[in-house]
């Protein structure tokens, strides 16, 4: 049996969403990589999301000063590697991290320029639009990281402040972001708390300042909680019995009455079992889209092994990065580390109610990337330790793909 930390690494939630580009992939709050894990935010509710916090927490002070950029030249190949996170602001325009540095293109993928590079680890992307874009950085505490900016795509970043956590950032306009129960209102430079209930499986989630969904731990079942004032008070929307009780948990959203949540189970024989559920009634009823048991890793949570079959099972033997486009559109990827080509991809286009597997198989055994701009245009990254990380894109929702980058080692240049 695999440890906690074991799947982790293995798993790496997405983890990642461009506002109207927000979706969600990997994995995230699991320690998956949250860049990989993205969701589409509701624009309509961004009046609501600009409120002001009542709940103070420490505010904590940025600088403002420039940082370290890269020349913005067009590249052949550009020094990253391995790739940490991925985001896309329309279909032909995005950036990738890797490797301590930032890249963009806005060919689709085709061609990329280097626009920061620094000795840290950038952690998570995120992008409203093409001008506006966020980098969170590892500052070396474990806990919290250093947030940057750009306001014209990336030619230029600015230290703004310190995310007091690691769970998944995303803004809902150029002041206001969301980070577990974290919210700034200045765009980062200082953040407050939002209340959360206790007991929790995995992070809490905001989809902004009124509405934020929860996952709580009973004795024998687990609780899906929601609250529709700020965290003042939450209500049980679900609850359900567990024979295997999850041990963390991914929640995206692509408006205040919608929400997806993934919940992760045990691990074992290369396996990592998973349940995936949907409201889009605000937790009046929920849909079990995705149930994945595993001979070796158990059953999912809140299933057991008797409702293997009964129930869409996704693709691959552990769970890939989740990206949500909107309350009917979602790409799951799925994972398989007995296989020769261990990525794989499935979408739903009806909520979660039906999925159809894509053709597409990929090597790689690292943590997945996946963002869509819409239903149509999706990327995937796929990583491996000492092989370069590859983009694959589709334009028609993954029905077929093109290899469109490699992200090999630039050649040493010899006098």
């Amino acid at each position: 049996m695999f440890t906690i930390s074991m799947r982790r690494s293995f798993l790496t939630l997405l983890v990642a969403v461009p506002l109207v580009l927000s979706g969600c992939s990997v994995h995230s709050s699991r320690s998956l990589s949250q860049s990989g894990s993205s969701v589409q935010m509701d624009t309509s509710s961004s009046s609501e999301a600009s409120a002001s916090v009542a709940h103070q927490g420490e505010a904590v002070q940025p600088s403002l000063s420039p940082v370290s950029t890269a020349a913005n030249s067009v590249s052949s190949h550009v020094g990253i590697h391995q790739v940490s996170a991925l985001r896309l602001a329309d279909a032909n325009t995005g950036w990738i991290a890797g490797d301590g540095q930032i890249a963009r293109t806005d060919d689709g993928g085709a061609h990329w320029k280097t626009q920061y590079s620094g000795s840290a680890a950038v952690l998570q992307l995120f992008a409203l639009n093409s001008k506006l874009v966020w980098a969170t950085l590892d500052n070396g505490t474990g806990k919290s990281a250093r947030l940057i900016r750009s306001t014209d795509g990336g030619s230029h970043w600015q230290t703004v402040g310190t995310v007091p956590n690691r769970s998944f950032l995303h803004f809902t306009n150029n002041k206001t972001a969301y980070s577990g129960s974290a919210v700034t209102t200045d765009g980062g430079a200082t953040w407050s708390k939002l209340p959360t209930p206790p007991s929790l499986i995995g992070d809490v989630y905001y989809h902004d300042a009124a509405n934020g969904w929860a996952v709580q731990s009973g004795k024998g079942k687990f609780m899906f909680l929601h609250t529709a004032d700020e965290g003042k008070h939450w209500s049980t929307v679900m609850t359900r019995a567990a024979e295997a009780m999850p041990l963390d948990s991914l929640i995206r959203s692509t408006g205040k009455n919608d929400a997806w949540i993934e919940l992760i189970g045990g691990s074992g024989m290369t396996q990592t079992s998973y349940s995936l559920f949907h409201t889009s009634d605000g937790g009046k009823s929920w849909l079990p889209a995705i149930v994945k048991n595993g001979a070796g890793s158990g059953p999912a949570p809140g299933f057991t092994m008797n409702d293997t079959g009964k129930y869409p099972s996704g693709t691959g033997s552990s769970p890939g990065a989740l990206y949500v486009v909107n309350p009917q559109t979602a790409f799951m990827g799925g994972q398989c580390m007995a296989c020769d080509h261990p990525n794989t991809l499935t979408e739903t286009t009806n909520g979660g109610k039906s999925w159809s597997v894509r053709k597409g198989e990929f090597d790689g055994y690292g943590p997945q990337f996946l963002s869509a701009s819409d239903a149509s245009h999706v990327w995937l990254v796929t990583t491996e330790n000492e092989k370069p990380s590859v983009l694959y894109t589709s334009a028609d929702g993954g029905r077929s793909w093109h290899t469109t980058y490699t992200f090999n080692k630039p050649k040493p240049v010899t006098k």
